[in-house]
This record gives C-alpha cells, sequence and structure tokens, in this order.
C-alpha cells in the first residue's frame, strides 16, 4: 500500500499566511534550545547514577525509577499539555512549564534522600510535558511554508542528538563538580530563557479546548503501574504478587483510559488514529527504538562504571561515537525512505540493531571495551537513528494536516514512554549484574535487546505499509 501525501485530502492551510514575524527565528533558537534541554534530561542522569547511588544510597529500584520517572510524566501527560497549549495559549504554557521544570532541577540538585530526588524528577516530568507540545505549537504557527519545513527540520535535529550528547554532558559534569551539576545546569538555561522567550514569542489568544484529565490520569497510572511490576519482577520474581499485581493494574487502568477515551466528546487521545496503519506502524517503531536506545544508554553506563571503574567522564566519553553513529543513522534513514520505502528501511534498521547488540551478549568482566562493547553500540545506534525516522515519516504519511499533531502526539507519546519500559525491563534482567557487579546480567539484558530487536524487523516486514512516504508537513516528533 502506498503512503502518500497526495493520497490525503488537500487542506488550504497555505492559502493565507499572516505577515512573517521579525522576531521568528530567535524564538526558534530558543524554543529549540528549550527542547534540547529536556531531551538532553532523557540521558543526562544515567551516568551519573552510580554516583548518586553511592551518595544517597540507593539500590536498583530506586536508580531505575531517576530515570523512568522523568519519561513516564513526560510522556504520559504530553497531550494533556498539548490540550492546555490550546486552552490557555502556547506561550503561556511553556513559561508555566518552564518555571516548573527550572524549579524541578533545582529541587532534584539539592536532594539528600531518595524521595526529594524522585519527586524532583517526576516535577521535571510535568513541567518537560507542558512545555514540549507548547513549544512545537509555537512552532508550526510561527512558521509557514517552506520556512516552517526548515525550522521543523531544526526541531528533529535536536531529537536525534539530544539523547546522546546527555551521557556525554552527564558524564563531564559528573566527573567534573559532581552529578548534582547534571540538573543545576537547567537552572541558568530556564532562568535565561524565561527572561527571553517573552521578548520574541507572541502571545495569541487561546482556543476554546476540552481538557481530559481523567484520561490522562488513567494512561499516566496504567504505565506506572506496567513499569513498577517491571522493576519488581527483577528482585521478587515473574509469579510474586507484587510483580502481577502492579502489572493487573496497569492493564485494567488501560482499559479503564479505553473506555473513557470512546465515550469522551474531545478525546485526550483519538484511539481510532490506531485503526490507521501507518499511525500505528510508526507508534510501534518509535516505542521499540526508543526502548532500545536509552536502554543502551542506562546498561552501558551502569556496566562501564559499576563493572569495568570507568570514570564519569570516560564513560561518557566512550558514547560520543555512539551520538555521531545515531545521527549518521538518522541521516542515513531519511535518504533511504525517500528511496526505497518505509518497510524496507524500518527492517534493514532494526537487523543492524540485531546485528549490532549481539556482541554486546558476551561482555565480560576483563574484555576490551573498544573491541566489542562500543562497536556494537555503534552499529546498533546506526541502525536505530534509521528507524526513528522512518517511524516519523510513516506516521505521518496519509494524515491529513489538521490531524498531523494529534499523530505526531500519539508518537511523542510513544518515545517518551518507551524509555520508561524499555529501562524498567533491562534493569529487572540485568538485576543480579547490579547486585553483583557481575557481566553476566548485563550480557542477559543485552540478548533480550537483540532479540527485541530482531522481533520487530519481522513484525515491520509485516505492519508497515509498503512505499514511499510523503510528510503532511505537520508536527514532527523530537
Amino acid at each position: 500500500m502506498t503512503h502518500s501525501a497526495a493520497d490525503a485530502p488537500h487542506t488550504a492551510e497555505h492559502a493565507h499566511h499572516p505577515p512573517a514575524d521579525p522576531r521568528r527565528w530567535a524564538a526558534l533558537a530558543l524554543i529549540c534550545l528549550a527542547q534540547f534541554m529536556l531531551i538532553l534530561d532523557v540521558t543526562v542522569v544515567n551516568v551519573a547514577l552510580p554516583d548518586m547511588a553511592a551518595d544517597l544510597d540507593l539500590d536498583r529500584e530506586t536508580l531505575t525509577w531517576v530515570v523512568t520517572a522523568y519519561t513516564l510524566c513526560f510522556g504520559g501527560l504530553m497531550l494533556l499539555g498539548g490540550r492546555l497549549a490550546d486552552a490557555l495559549g502556547a506561550r503561556r504554557t511553556l513559561l508555566a512549564g518552564l518555571v516548573l521544570f527550572t524549579t524541578a532541577s533545582l529541587v532534584t540538585g539539592l536532594a539528600e534522600n531518595a524521595p526529594t530526588l524522585l519527586g524532583g524528577r517526576i516535577g521535571q516530568g510535568v513541567g518537560a510535558a507542558l512545555m514540549s507540545p507548547a513549544a512545537l505549537s509555537i512552532v508550526t504557527t510561527t512558521f509557514h511554508g517552506t520556512e516552517r519545513n526548515k525550522a521543523l527540520g531544526v526541531w528533529a535535529a535536536i531529537g536525534g542528538t539530544g539523547s546522546a550528547a546527555g551521557v556525554l554532558l552527564g558524564g563531564a559534569l559528573t566527573g567534573g563538580p559532581g552529578w548534582q551539576w547534571v540538573f543545576y545546569i537547567n537552572v541558568p538555561v530556564g532562568l535565561l530563557l524565561l527572561i527571553a522567550l517573552p521578548a520574541v514569542v507572541p502571545s495569541r489568544a487561546p482556543q476554546p479546548a476540552r481538557l481530559d484529565a481523567p484520561g490522562a490520569l488513567l494512561v499516566t497510572a496504567g504505565t506506572a503501574a506496567l513499569i513498577y511490576g517491571l522493576v519488581k519482577a527483577g528482585d521478587a520474581g515473574w509469579a510474586d504478587a507484587s510483580t502481577l499485581l502492579p502489572l493487573a493494574g496497569g492493564v485494567l487502568a488501560y482499559a479503564a483510559f479505553a473506555a473513557v477515551e470512546r465515550a469522551s466528546r474531545a478525546p485526550l487521545m483519538d484511539l481510532r488514529m490506531f485503526t490507521r496503519r501507518p499511525v500505528l506502524a510508526g507508534a510501534f517503531l518509535m516505542l521499540i527504538a526508543t526502548a532500545l536506545l536509552i536502554a543502551f544508554f542506562f546498561l552501558g553506563s551502569v556496566y562501564l562504571q559499576h563493572v569495568r571503574g570507568f570514570s564519569p567522564l570516560r564513560t561518557g566519553l566512550v558514547f560520543l561515537p555512539v551520538a555521531v553513529a545515531t545521527g549518521a543513522g538518522a541521516h542515513l534513514g531519511s535518504r533511504l525512505v525517500g528511496r526505497i520505502g518505509s518497510r524496507p528501511t524500518a527492517v534493514a534498521g532494526m537487523i543492524v540493531a540485531a546485528a549490532g547488540t549481539i556482541p554486546l551478549t558476551q561482555l565480560s568482566e576483563n574484555g576490551s571495551v573498544y573491541g566489542r562493547l562500543l562497536p556494537g553500540f555503534v552499529i546498533a545506534s546506526l541502525g536505530i537513528g534509521a528507524v526513528f525516522v522512518t517511524a516519523t515519516t510513516t506516521a505521518l504519511a496519509m494524515v491529513e494536516h489538521q490531524e498531523a499533531g494529534l499523530a505526531s502526539g500519539v508518537v511523542n507519546t510513544f518515545h517518551e514512554v518507551g524509555g520508561s519500559i524499555g529501562v524498567a525491563v533491562v534493569s529487572t534482567v540485568a538485576a543480579s549484574g547490579f547486585e553483583r557487579g557481575s557481566a553476566s546480567g548485563f550480557a542477559d539484558a543485552f540478548r533480550v535487546c537483540a532479540v527485541a530487536a530482531a522481533a520487530t524487523a519481522l513484525v515491520a516486514l509485516a505492519l508497515v505499509p509498503r512505499g514511499k512516504p510523503q510528510s503532511s508537513g505537520g508536527p514532527h516528533v523530537h
């Protein structure tokens, strides 16, 4: 099935544009800086985890939540944040989220115990869920025509490099002034943005919008219960009640969410979007690709420092080639999707990711990091980078302009939730590696990643539509 925008009804979106705002490029630069800060915080904590554990006496379960609490709230509440941006105004929502994110970053850096640390991470996630959709709304309403495509290209590039750059920056800050600075660094940047953004981002009248708070709470609670059950399985086992009850609770919450969304006059997520094969395929690819990439950062950071004795800075430097490979894979993927189509690119990307992960399944306490771990990471991230682009372009194909925001919101949500689930799963599988400092647990976790990538390649062969997608020009995912 060919999925090009030519098959969708055309809109009059580009018929009449308001005069171009002379401050639009300055606004884009500041908005992209804010978005980069949000994406950075997904992975910037990974290298700092061992130092946090030592200073605050954190166990494996708590370390997992340090990563997942942020992405859980970011992804689970993002669609509600988009509705708030419509109801209250994008600039107002962006600034409110920025205040919350900056304050929460300060609280997290000052944390002296696990509850304060996790509370700060939750606050950061809620702030990010307000900021990101509001920022994207500003970009799509400020730019028009070919300028919008350029602006969205810059926006997409932020996501391609932010996650990998976070590990490098986290290593430099943790190895230098201390792990607290992976959070403190957000404070001056946030204050700068709070001063500068109102001067360049115009205020626009809010649009009438219904808020589906019950839907947002149910999908977030369901994902939290799912992650909690996955994490508990590492200590209690898969058959224990402390594992099964949260997993069952997550399923019930998702079922309730589906019922609420079907009954709502203004649902948070239009579940009919999942009856569209391109959207379903794009969301699935984004979920798995993000789960794999964030899991690699999480496992690699702890393995290098906990098992191999690497410093935080040296660990961060190991991931520098991974950042380059992820960006290169995204660039290659964008070309391949246009030439050979989404399905071959998705399948090839996941096969490359699986092939790169295979050497990681043979990790030991004394093998060569640069001869096995690093080449595996680089090859796998090259394939994952290509899948990221394929997921975005596939999901936005055959979607009319007025629905592009909904489609990209769905894929954005799966991007963040995928990171949470990926970390929870590999943390559970690698539990013995965390507790005993052995490489076997980490090798087992990478085996799960390799199987997941290979299985996704098979699913993509059947799920991803044939043909060469053409973006509708709507919002893009990060």
